[in-house]
């Protein structure tokens, strides 16, 4: 099973408030004492998740002793997410979910949940920054990746340039993101009957400006297209980790017990 952040012991949050962002993403916004000092410069940062036990519906944090994970005996779900915004000023969290499943542990959690709901908090952590600073970018990924890459759009400076393909399920989940002009923003339909790999496929049709010395790209979501679009651009651009953030979030047909360690054995690969 994952572990908690190791430099932030798990916290309870508490829902103030939800909105959906589209038919299927929903903000999930926190406050609570203990968010105070959460840091500011982590938008998009990986954190984890803590929902409650699904046989005893029982809310129990891990805890750290010395070295050691200590988990209660009513282990909580762990789920990885990512940091959307936090706003010192209010002391606020914004976390976007992707309302695929109504029964899963932390989708089910968001569609259901209600002001003054608790759930756990570890992190957060991960690379910094998630996209080198380039020339060109490409930053591609589905819904989960969502939260992750408008955050490092509303990061780039204003002369960035670039390209993002976002990979939706139905035409109604694309909706405005703040970006640099310089920056395109493609939102790509799935239709896996046509074409089971729809980033790909956009990356394959996209050329560089001749003026483009360096480039850097971010990478997320669902494990193969993920791992292809890696592959892609390893060989194209000769792109490694010093300019390339490739992370599978999730794989279709497994959920996050049983995709685990292949996810971190992709994670953990050398390019």
């Amino acid at each position: 099973m994952s572990t908690p952040d190791e430099r932030v012991k798990p916290r309870l949050i508490e829902c103030i408030r939800k909105e959906y962002i589209t038919p299927n993403l929903i903000r999930v916004t926190f406050s609570c004492d203990d968010l105070l000092g959460f840091p500011e410069d982590k938008n998009g940062a990986g954190i984890k998740l803590f929902f409650a036990n699904r046989e005893s519906g029982t809310l129990e944090l891990p805890w750290r002793e010395g070295d050691k994970i200590c988990w209660p005996e009513h282990k909580p779900v762990p789920r990885a997410y990512t940091v959307r915004q936090y706003r010192a000023d209010t002391n606020e969290l914004d976390i976007d979910f992707v309302a695929h499943n109504k029964t899963s542990p932390g989708a089910g959690w968001a569609v259901n949940c209600q002001p003054g709901d608790t759930i756990g908090l570890a992190g957060p952590g991960g690379p910094d920054p998630l996209l080198l600073p380039a020339d060109w970018h490409i930053i591609a990924g589905d819904l989960s990746a969502l939260p992750a890459i408008s955050a490092i759009l509303e990061e780039l400076p204003s002369t960035a340039r670039g390209v993002v393909f976002i990979e939706i399920d139905i035409p109604e989940d694309e909706h405005s993101l703040v970006h640099p002009a310089g920056v395109e923003v493609q939102w790509l339909v799935r239709a896996p009957q046509k074409d089971p790999l729809p980033i790909l496929s956009a990356i394959n049709k996209v050329t560089p400006p001749q003026d483009a010395v360096s480039i850097s790209a971010f990478v997320a979501g669902e494990n193969e297209t993920v791992v292809a679009c890696r592959k892609k651009l390893i060989g194209e651009y000769q792109l490694t980790r010093k300019n390339f953030y490739a992370i599978p979030y999730w794989k279709r047909g497994k959920n996050e017990e049983t995709y685990h360690n292949e996810r971190h054995e992709i994670m953990d690969e050398e390019y």
